[in-house]
């Protein structure tokens, strides 16, 4: 009988504790709702392409910086933060990871060892820092400090390289993103300098997962792989294939080097006008 009464005590303690607005260990979130909709996303394949089916193909190199404000979403945070996270960081977890090969080509040939990974995002550096002793004089001591996170903060901006084309088995002029580009900037030499390259399609399943900032509408965040897949960055060309193998600044500079560019952008746009003028 005593067993009896205190299995029933326990099943109404239970149900007690179980009742709606007592909240169990777990049910605590930062929101309203559980966002499962990016998480599960997966990319979209590209369709096949025949070489067959390519009559026209015209290789670009466009730059992303970081400091106009239709990019700012890939930029930011430079501190990590819960639910969100930059492009950059999104490629070192995955890179350091092993999931995603990064490369000091554009031409995906010689892959970088995680550690040369590690030392270029780990930023390692003497400072001084000053003590007192007890009759009051200063003490100076060196002390070895790493950042991890200077290099968040220290993107410049990405590169890509990627190939429009005209599939005339569709009748479409496409673009498919080969690679990006991460380039930090030097203080010293006053210019950007390179990091690594990653395989775009490779990061493509990894960029479906992640949401980036909607300044719009915080439930409607796209996700990387919208952003690139839609074209919601802007961008400047900096170079087209072309028999010197050179790029816009190496014979433009100013101004000329930005009509140079819409030259390029304008004459694949004029292309495929004039494949449906009659």
């Amino acid at each position: 009988m005593k067993n009896l009464f205190l299995s029933i005590l326990t099943v109404l303690s239970l149900a007690a504790f179980s009742q709606p607005g007592v909240f169990q260990p777990g049910d605590y979130r930062d929101g309203i709702y559980d966002k499962e909709n990016a998480v599960n996303r997966r990319f979209i394949p590209y369709t096949h392409l025949r070489e067959g089916d390519v009559v026209w193909q015209k290789r670009v190199w466009r730059e992303l910086d970081m400091r106009e404000k239709t990019n700012q979403s890939l930029y930011y945070p430079v501190e990590p933060v819960n639910g969100r996270i930059s492009l950059f960081q999104l490629l070192s977890k995955y890179i350091l990871q092993g999931q995603i090969i990064a490369f000091s080509d554009q031409e995906f040939q010689i892959p970088m060892e995680l550690n040369a990974i590690r030392e270029k995002i780990n930023k390692c550096d003497s400072v001084e820092q000053s003590s007192f002793t007890p009759d009051g004089a200063e003490v100076l001591t060196k002390i070895f400090q790493c950042d991890s996170t200077w290099m968040f903060r220290g993107i410049r901006k990405y590169q890509l390289k990627e190939d429009w084309f005209f599939d005339k088995q569709k009748s479409v002029l496409e673009v498919r993103i080969i690679g990006i580009g991460v380039y930090t900037y030097d203080e010293e030499k006053d210019a950007p300098r390179e990091q690594f390259w990653v395989y775009f399609p490779a990061c493509r399943p990894f960029f479906a997962k992640h949401e980036v900032f909607n300044t719009k509408n915080d439930s409607e965040r796209r996700t990387f792989e919208d952003v690139f897949w839609k074209r919601q960055f802007n961008s400047t060309i900096t170079k087209e294939s072309n028999v010197y193998d050179r790029a816009i600044m190496e014979y433009s500079k100013g101004i000329d080097a930005l009509l140079e560019s819409d030259r390029i952008k304008g004459d694949i746009f004029r292309w495929e006008h004039d494949l449906w003028h009659f």
